[in-house]
């Protein structure tokens, strides 16, 4: 069994769920159409890259990672309260970057670690990177 290439993509997995999860959080309180917009695509892309995880771990007979409970609260405690005290556009891409830097390092940090790691676990890796630094480009207008 390859347990680098396990890790890789329950690391992939776990962040997929903590993207979609901060995305699903802050939907509420979305004024501009341009950014709900962005903030569907970018749900809808997380979506379907944790499938392709799911299926990946599957071949291997594993089930798909969750967040850590402290991150998950964390992670939800942080937009409450800043959507508290900010309930506007700024806040939400301002956290949504803070949440693809955290991504963009968590899963580079496993690729770099585990460069032995199947090809097709690198490549879903590598795609999550990217979408994750797209994310963080469009959510600049809104800052």
């Amino acid at each position: 069994m390859d347990v680098n290439t396990i890790e890789i993509l329950k690391e992939c997995s776990s962040g997929c769920k903590m993207a979609i999860d901060s995305i699903e959080q802050v939907k509420e309180y979305v004024h501009d159409e341009k950014l709900n917009r962005l903030l569907v695509s970018y749900n809808e892309q997380h979506e379907k890259l944790l499938e392709k995880i799911r299926k990946l771990l599957a071949q291997y007979g594993k089930d798909d990672e969750d967040p850590s409970m402290m991150a998950e609260w964390c992670a939800k405690m942080k937009i409450e309260m800043k959507m508290t005290m900010h309930p506007d556009d700024h806040q939400i891409a301002k956290l949504m970057m803070d949440g693809c830097n955290m991504g963009i390092q968590s899963v580079s940090e496993y690729v770099n670690k585990y460069p032995d790691a199947s090809p097709e676990a690198q490549d879903v890796a590598k795609e999550l990177i990217k979408a994750e630094e797209d994310f963080m480009v469009e959510m600049k207008e809104f800052v």
